[in-house]
């Protein structure tokens, strides 16, 4: 159980950076108007939460490791 929580951790943190990284959806300024500002907010926020979660995902698996 522990090494599963420790991948879907790990794989959390980096959807949540990816999502945070392509907030605005410009594609560099090639794919016309970007995503507007509460919209890249929205996304980021949910970027900071799935990292956040990921981070908690990892610990407790690390606890759990530790544990047994």
């Amino acid at each position: 159980m522990g090494k599963f929580l420790k991948g879907f951790g790990v794989v959390a943190g980096v959807f949540g950076f990816m999502m945070m990284a392509g907030a605005a959806g410009d594609c560099d300024g090639k794919c016309g108007p970007g995503n507007d500002i509460p919209t890249m907010l929205m996304i980021i926020g949910y970027g900071i939460l799935l990292i956040g979660g990921g981070v908690a995902s990892f610990v407790a698996g690390q606890k759990i490791d530790n544990f047994s």
